[in-house]
């Protein structure tokens, strides 16, 4: 008797941009990501309205939307007409787009912020930023009411005052999640507080929060302890190579791989990734000891092409990517690269202009072709 053949399993297909990703309990239908992204349309009060509302829901076919940096605690004002999410008309206000978001089938998370010594006197009732040390920002200027004006030098933080900065984000973290956010990114990136405190080159304090990587990584960790408990996910932004801000570490590669292997247990549904510096003044590969190490899922950004990031997550490299520019300027930005149509290019003279030119009027595909 001739034995019946026992069929192989076919062969996984390998994902792409289009293959579904859990982060946590949320079901991702592509791994198109929208990238935070500063756009200055709150009010002056820091509240985001309906034209913030539209923006997002255009963009809602994302498989997770990452709302724009956001301010945790008053008077920590970086950009000028930037969100807050510290008083109840904010969380009123933001409530407007995480509605509009999910009556369109999406998914957003909001990314907590502390500016620290990106802040400014003028954008703040003359109050002096702060950070870990007392060194300021020398390679921008910071965009006030009274025109781009040089960066101050900030306070440098006592210790009995971090754990105010913790009761911040935690705070924020359970405002989001009263305003209908599916989580919360903490911002430990491009230069602002938590990232000030991890990078040697701004944080030169002693102490319990300087000095080695275990004591400058402190107060990030308790960071995520405390919005954890807020937030039913919580996902992390790091950029170990941005020079953005005058930030720099003497040891990038070691600093990502310590945190990579640290934040293991800490409980986070994702790590969102800056691969490279704007400014092209650190190199190094980060995404390869964090790939090594870090066992969550891994989004990456930052001048990502569509083929690129599809071959990226193909070859296991990361898990989903996010997209800043092309997701500003491509509302629709997933069905244009389903359909392989060309992206619109993004106007940065309107990146941070108030009203909806340049925000809530670029034309989706479907509209071009009827049009």
């Amino acid at each position: 008797m001739v034995p019946t053949p026992v069929p192989l399993p076919a062969a996984a297909a390998m994902p792409d941009l289009f293959t579904p990703l859990a982060l946590g309990d949320l079901e991702l239908p592509n791994r198109v990501i929208h990238a935070p992204l500063t756009r200055c349309r709150a009010d002056d009060d820091h509240v985001p309205g309906p034209l913030v509302a539209t923006y997002y829901a255009q963009r809602a076919s994302a498989g997770l939307l990452i709302a724009e940096a956001t301010m945790v605690m008053e008077g920590n004002s970086s950009f000028w007409h930037e969100p807050g999410i510290h008083s109840q008309a904010q969380v009123e206000g933001w409530r407007l787009s995480t509605d509009a978001v999910h009556a369109a089938g999406g998914r957003i998370v909001l990314q907590l912020w502390h500016g620290g010594r990106a802040c400014h006197p003028l954008l703040n009732a003359g109050r002096q930023p702060v950070a870990p040390s007392a060194i300021a920002i020398t390679d921008d200027e910071v965009r006030t009411p009274a025109g781009k004006q040089p960066y101050v030098v900030p306070r440098e933080l006592a210790d009995d005052e971090l754990p105010t900065i913790v009761e911040g984000f935690r705070h924020a973290a359970r405002n989001a999640t009263a305003a209908g956010f599916d989580g919360v990114e903490i911002h430990g990136a491009n230069g602002y507080l938590l990232d000030q405190f991890l990078r040697d080159g701004s944080n030169h304090r002693s102490g319990r929060y300087g000095g080695p990587i275990e004591h400058r990584a402190r107060l990030l960790l308790e960071v995520i302890d405390a919005v954890r408990q807020e937030s039913p996910l919580v996902g992390l932004r790091l950029s170990p190579l941005n020079s953005y801000n005058s930030i720099a570490d003497s040891d990038p590669i070691g600093l990502i791989t310590w945190l990579a292997e640290r934040l293991n247990g800490c409980g986070l549904a994702y790590l969102h990734l800056m691969r490279g510096d704007f400014a092209g003044v650190q190199h190094g590969d980060v995404l390869t000891p964090v790939r090594q190490h870090f066992q969550g899922p891994l989004i990456a950004n930052m001048g990502y092409t569509p083929a690129e990031a599809s071959a990226a997550i193909g070859a296991g490299l990361i898990d989903a990517v996010a997209f800043g520019q092309a997701f500003l300027a491509n509302p629709d930005l997933p069905a244009r690269i389903a359909a392989g149509a060309p992206l619109q290019a993004a106007d940065p003279a309107t990146f941070y202009t108030p009203g909806p030119v340049g925000y809530i009027d670029y034309p989706t595909l479907a509209e071009l072709l009827a049009g």
